[in-house]
Protein backbone atom coordinates (compact mmCIF):
# COMPACT_ATOMS: atom_id res chain seq x y z
CA UNK A 1 0.00 0.00 0.00
CA UNK A 2 1.53 3.64 -1.32
CA UNK A 3 1.55 5.62 1.71
CA UNK A 4 3.82 8.68 -0.42
CA UNK A 5 4.78 9.60 -3.10
CA UNK A 6 7.98 8.17 -5.24
CA UNK A 7 11.37 9.54 -3.88
CA UNK A 8 12.82 11.76 -6.14
CA UNK A 9 16.68 12.41 -4.60
CA UNK A 10 20.43 11.45 -6.10
CA UNK A 11 21.13 11.49 -2.88
CA UNK A 12 21.84 6.94 -2.32
CA UNK A 13 22.05 7.54 1.36
CA UNK A 14 18.02 9.03 1.09
CA UNK A 15 17.18 6.28 -1.78
CA UNK A 16 18.81 3.28 0.31
CA UNK A 17 16.63 4.62 3.33
CA UNK A 18 13.36 4.64 1.01
CA UNK A 19 13.26 1.57 -0.10
CA UNK A 20 14.31 -0.21 2.91
CA UNK A 21 10.69 0.91 3.96
CA UNK A 22 8.67 0.59 1.10
CA UNK A 23 7.65 -2.20 -1.84
CA UNK A 24 8.43 -1.58 -5.37
CA UNK A 25 5.66 -2.86 -6.82
CA UNK A 26 3.43 -0.26 -4.77
CA UNK A 27 5.06 2.10 -7.48
CA UNK A 28 4.71 0.10 -10.46
CA UNK A 29 1.96 2.80 -11.89
CA UNK A 30 5.28 5.67 -11.24
CA UNK A 31 8.24 3.76 -13.24
CA UNK A 32 9.59 4.15 -16.22
CA UNK A 33 12.34 1.57 -18.30
CA UNK A 34 15.53 3.50 -18.70
CA UNK A 35 17.34 2.54 -21.29
CA UNK A 36 20.71 4.83 -20.82
CA UNK A 37 23.29 4.07 -17.89
CA UNK A 38 21.98 6.34 -14.71
CA UNK A 39 25.31 6.74 -12.88
CA UNK A 40 28.86 7.70 -14.78
CA UNK A 41 31.81 5.59 -13.95
CA UNK A 42 34.80 7.79 -12.78
CA UNK A 43 37.79 6.77 -14.92
CA UNK A 44 40.62 6.06 -12.50
CA UNK A 45 44.28 7.41 -13.57
CA UNK A 46 47.11 6.08 -11.72
CA UNK A 47 49.60 8.48 -9.69
CA UNK A 48 52.60 7.30 -8.41
CA UNK A 49 54.27 9.46 -6.05
CA UNK A 50 57.60 9.41 -4.03
CA UNK A 51 56.91 8.70 -0.23
CA UNK A 52 57.69 12.12 0.75
CA UNK A 53 55.55 13.81 -1.78
CA UNK A 54 52.71 11.31 -0.87
CA UNK A 55 53.10 12.24 2.66
CA UNK A 56 53.29 15.74 2.24
CA UNK A 57 49.91 15.33 0.26
CA UNK A 58 48.45 13.55 3.19
CA UNK A 59 49.81 16.26 5.88
CA UNK A 60 47.93 19.15 3.43
CA UNK A 61 44.43 16.86 3.38
CA UNK A 62 44.53 16.42 7.17
CA UNK A 63 45.14 20.23 7.48
CA UNK A 64 42.00 20.59 5.11
CA UNK A 65 40.00 17.82 7.03
CA UNK A 66 39.79 16.05 3.13
CA UNK A 67 40.43 13.07 1.70
CA UNK A 68 44.26 13.16 0.00
CA UNK A 69 42.40 12.44 -3.20
CA UNK A 70 39.99 14.95 -2.75
CA UNK A 71 42.79 17.03 -2.45
CA UNK A 72 44.56 15.88 -5.70
CA UNK A 73 41.28 16.06 -7.79
CA UNK A 74 41.05 19.76 -6.46
CA UNK A 75 44.02 20.76 -7.28
CA UNK A 76 43.31 18.58 -11.02
CA UNK A 77 40.31 20.89 -11.17
CA UNK A 78 42.09 24.45 -10.43
CA UNK A 79 44.79 23.58 -12.69
CA UNK A 80 42.24 22.66 -15.51
CA UNK A 81 40.19 26.57 -15.20
CA UNK A 82 43.78 28.06 -14.85
CA UNK A 83 44.42 26.90 -18.67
Amino acid sequence: MKTQPLLKTDSIQELAEFWDKHDLTDFEDELEEVTEPVFEQATVIPLNLESEEAEAVRRIAEAKEIADVELIREWVRENMQAD
